[in-house]
């Protein structure tokens, strides 16, 4: 069953189900031409019985998934009602903010003029992005005034601040793996997520959000995973904290804009969220910078949108695979995919130091973002990378593995 996933994201789950919902005989169109051929086709349909079963089940999972994802959301922004609310197209952002994008000083006088206040105004200067906050007019929902200021300025770029997620999860102590050998790598690599444990050896260390840096168990088994790949300078960039909208896309850019500063060569990023204007602008400027950015496509399955950062053009999106090296089945999709990496029957560890078992493609990401940091040679990365992944699944790049399985041998089992 190891093209599953392939299926779905080609047909989409809609399709394949629609398919297995049929007999064999039925989607051919054949007319009833006698007993032989009759059971001809009753032996096709009994072969095949086991395939549409696992597509079904495969069918089956993804909805519940893209349920789960839904589920997942809603609860976000229940729990957070004072922090958090749905923009215009239903994905969370920071409540009551809006950021214009490299605005004038007419555009926020009309804005002011409708309502709405001016909260801060900053330039990213690395990435030559000048960001206005604007507060919403008191008691309008963020959809709403998504839409005014749309109305009122058609010619400005308006973004909600809309919140990424970690897309890995961790489960239970784990014995840790033997000493790792993986030779050293010096290029500097960024990390963006959230804050580290002191056991991490990372620095330097920088928070973009309210009680940033704060250490957390996802950013640091991510860092864990870099260190574990041979990456000795990392740099690590707390978007979260205790902001309880951290994640959100200014805290990102913010780091990107930073991580250019220090000259990050590959800057690895794990966490999901929807397309956004300011984050996809700091994206291509910090890949006009030369940086390499590389990132997870989630964990919300194929029926879920697509995944961004991983979606945004020249970003390496990654997905994940277990200790057989087949997709993960929770894998989410890009626009795109590059390759994949280890992303389960694996350890990394917790804020705590704690070995832990984790899961997901964020801890594919950093795998990735390690050896693209091993092989850093300008224009050529992308070249060598690809030269060293194994390709998996049908031959040549695919919509499952990508171009191949890349640091196959970096996975720390207990």
């Amino acid at each position: 069953m190891r093209n599953l996933p392939a299926i779905l994201m080609a047909l989409g789950v809609a399709a394949v189900a629609a398919c297995v919902a049929t007999p064999v005989a039925a989607q051919l169109g054949v007319p009833g031409l006698g007993g032989a051929v009759g059971n001809v086709l009753g032996a096709v349909d009994r072969a095949l019985d086991p395939i549409a079963q696992a597509t079904r089940q495969a069918v089956a999972g993804a909805t519940t998934l893209a349920e789960r994802r839904v589920a997942r959301l809603s609860d976000l922004v229940r729990r957070n009602r004072d922090s958090i609310e749905l923009d215009d197209r239903g994905s969370p952002a920071r409540k009551g903010e809006l950021l214009l994008l490299d605005a004038t000083d007419a555009d926020i006088a009309t804005a002011q003029g409708a309502g709405f206040t001016l909260q801060g105004r900053e330039t990213l200067g690395e990435l030559g992005i000048g960001v206005v906050r604007l507060g919403v007019p008191h008691r309008m929902p963020l959809a709403r005034a998504q839409a005014v200021l749309h109305k009122l300025l058609p010619q400005a770029t308006v973004a909600p601040d809309n919140i990424h997620l970690p897309a890995g999860s961790s489960a239970g102590a784990a014995r840790g793996p033997g000493a790792g050998s993986a030779p050293a790598i010096d290029t500097q690599v960024g990390l963006i997520d959230g804050g580290v444990g002191s056991g991490a050896a990372a620095g330097p260390v920088r928070g973009f959000v309210t009680g940033a840096p704060r250490a957390s168990d996802h950013g640091s088994a991510t860092a864990s995973l870099l260190r574990s790949a041979g990456v000795r300078r990392i740099a690590v960039a707390d978007v979260y904290g205790d902001d309880p909208a951290g994640g959100n896309a200014l805290a990102i850019s913010r780091a990107l804009d930073w991580l250019i500063g220090i000259r990050a060569r590959v800057i690895s990023i794990s966490l999901v969220g929807p397309r956004n204007p300011l984050l996809g602008q700091a994206i291509a400027a910090a890949r006009r910078r030369g940086a390499l950015i590389v990132a997870a496509v989630g964990n919300d399955g194929p029926a879920a949108p697509s995944a961004y950062p991983a979606s945004y053009p020249g970003v390496i999106a990654v997905t994940g695979v277990d200790g057989d090296n087949r997709a993960l089945l929770e894998a989410g999709r890009a626009l795109h995919l590059d390759y994949a990496a280890p992303g389960a029957d694996m350890v990394a560890a917790n804020a705590a130091g704690k070995w832990v078992r984790v899961r997901g493609t964020s801890y594919a990401a950093p795998l990735v973002a390690a050896r693209a940091a091993a092989l850093a040679s300008g224009d050529n990365t992308i070249a060598a990378l690809d030269r060293e992944a194994v390709d998996l699944g049908r031959k040549g790049p695919d919509p499952t593995y990508g171009r191949g399985l890349v640091c196959g041998l970096c996975r720390r089992s207990e």
